[in-house]
């Protein structure tokens, strides 16, 4: 059952969810979930990908139906997915338009109730007062200002005669956050919408999160954000009890929260295979004092062994119902990214630029020289040409100025921003395809901790961004290449596999490049050198 109110200010807005569950294809993805949000509060849905973060989202707009459980909401609804809801030939005026429609829908019925109240029509009264409400709920005569603020703070496309297909993807993204965060909705779910923003951008919407009066429900593995702006985290992972945990507190307690609640299960499990290994140890002692004592020594009657028997029967038996309804609840270990083995190529520069500019994307000659264990942090902000730049190196686009020198035996892997996987394939007979194709021997998909079996074996068409982010990364690799490329390699993986890409990426004696505006990873790699474009 779900219901909504979308008349009401944002100071009385609020979330409900509970006991919902949900299945695809007899899979369940949420189990058990219960939320509560009011006026005032950020909720942080967290979790590897895959655990249901987006899914939750839909449910809470109303675009996906429970198969059990309620969802209500009070207050208007904005919702800033990983998709756009227009085609390339649509505008950035469209986008706008079709953003602020209810806000502009309720300024014109408040223009038709003004009229209707000064010309003394019947029932002009009440129709004004709500229309006065809609307005003021969403705060609506401000919108399209509060639009073109946001525009501007995030550095996206204000020119609304501009098709969105001659935008980049992080261009359509900022332009429809931009929309979302001026809309005036009471309730805002947001699926990572730090993706594609840069420094500037990032504090802006972090100013706005902290200060938007209703609710604020956020997916994001941007592990910066959540700290500075969430109030509750949900934790969709794993439990020992099977159903998700809502810590209060704010990131820093979901993070000791978490920490103490997988001690504890640990714990339970350890507890319940010891004593599961008591019970099999006291049932192998009762078979063989059943099978010594059913043959007595010489000199003993049928009657001793007779009378003996059945009470051994009985505690064999015993022993063996209880070792078969001691079930061990055993904890999932977490799914642990292993980096394949890179090679180095010691005596030569593996990657050189040498004045590197392409007209209109990258403008300031760029120069570097990459060897075997160099690691570079490119800077700067939307724009500069830090996407560009990694093309360039990768040898996927021509310069329209200097040189880019490879070493013969060098292998570039760059992860783009951008995913173009064929849809009808499965991960796993992509993964075994191109690495047949690569020559190089390299590690099964299985090996690299990315993706679970379910995923594996699902076409990519069925994965989640957050696994599809997964994969991409998974065929960069499995070439092991000698130079690694990484395009904002945080966007869609969780902080889990973020903390230990980081710490594996600091140890390979490949060559690693990373174009990042992730506040925490530049934090975790400030030791590595920076080119600021």
């Amino acid at each position: 059952m779900s219901s909504s109110l979308s008349l009401v200010p944002a100071r009385a807005a609020h979330v409900r969810m509970s006991g919902v569950h949900l299945s695809f294809g007899g899979r369940p993805v949420l189990a058990g979930v219960d939320l509560a949000a009011a006026a005032g509060d950020r909720v942080a849905v967290v979790g590897e990908n895959g655990r249901g973060k987006t899914t939750l989202l839909r449910v809470l707009s109303g675009d996906l139906p429970v198969d059990r459980g309620e969802v209500r909401h009070a207050g208007s609804v904005g919702v800033a997915d990983q998709q756009i809801p227009l085609g390339p030939t649509d505008t950035v005026g469209d986008l706008i338009d079709l953003e602020l429609a209810d806000a502009r829908r309720a300024v014109a019925r408040l223009d038709r109730a003004t009229a209707a109240l000064a010309e003394g029509r019947p029932d002009a009264d009440d129709d004004y007062a709500a229309a006065l409400a809609e307005a003021e709920a969403r705060d609506a005569w401000d919108a399209d200002r509060r639009v073109e603020v946001s525009l501007a703070a995030l550095n996206a496309v204000a020119d609304r005669a501009r098709p969105l297909g001659a935008l980049s993807v992080g261009q359509r993204h900022r332009v429809r956050l931009a929309c979302l965060l001026g809309a005036g909705h009471s309730v805002l779910l947001l699926d990572e919408p730090t993706n594609h923003l840069d420094a500037s951008g990032l504090d802006h919407l972090t100013e706005r999160l902290r200060a938007h009066p209703g609710v604020v429900v956020l997916v994001s593995h941007d592990r910066a954000l959540l700290a500075d702006v969430a109030t509750t985290v949900v934790d969709l992972d794993p439990s020992s009890d099977g159903r998700p945990r809502v810590y209060g507190g704010g990131y820093p307690a979901y993070v000791e929260g978490r920490r103490a609640e997988w001690a504890r299960w640990a714990a339970l499990h350890a507890e319940q295979v010891a004593e599961r290994a008591r019970l099999a140890d006291d049932l192998s002692a009762a078979q063989n004092r059943l099978r010594d004592n059913w043959r007595p020594a010489k000199g003993h009657g049928k009657h001793s062994r007779a009378t003996r028997a059945p009470g051994l029967v009985r505690a064999v038996r015993r022993r063996q119902e209880d070792l078969a309804t001691h079930v061990v609840a055993v904890p999932p270990p977490p799914t642990r990214f292993a980096l394949p083995d890179l090679p180095e190529h010691r005596g030569a520069t593996l990657l050189r630029a040498d004045g590197v500019t392409v007209a209109a994307r990258l403008q300031r000659p760029v120069d570097l020289a990459l060897d075997s264990g160099d690691r570079l942090l490119v800077t700067g902000p939307n724009g500069a040409g830090k996407s560009t730049l990694l093309g360039v190196l990768a040898g996927d686009l021509t310069p329209s100025t200097g040189t880019v020198t490879r070493a013969r035996p060098a292998r570039i892997g760059r992860l783009g921003q951008e995913s173009a996987l064929p849809l009808s394939r499965t991960a796993a007979d992509l993964y075994d395809e191109r690495l047949a194709r690569s020559g190089v021997p390299g590690p099964g998909l299985g090996e690299l901790g990315l993706l679970d079996g379910h995923d594996r074996r699902r076409p990519v068409a069925e994965l989640s961004v957050g696994a599809r982010r997964r994969l991409d990364l998974a065929l960069v690799l499995l070439a092991r290449p000698h130079v690694v490329l990484l395009d904002e390699p945080t966007n869609h993986l969780s902080a889990a596999l973020v903390d230990e890409l980081t710490a594996a990426l600091g140890s390979t004696p490949a060559a690693v490049v990373i174009a990042t505006h992730d506040r925490q990873l530049l934090r975790d790699t400030r030791s590595w050198p920076r080119l600021a474009l």
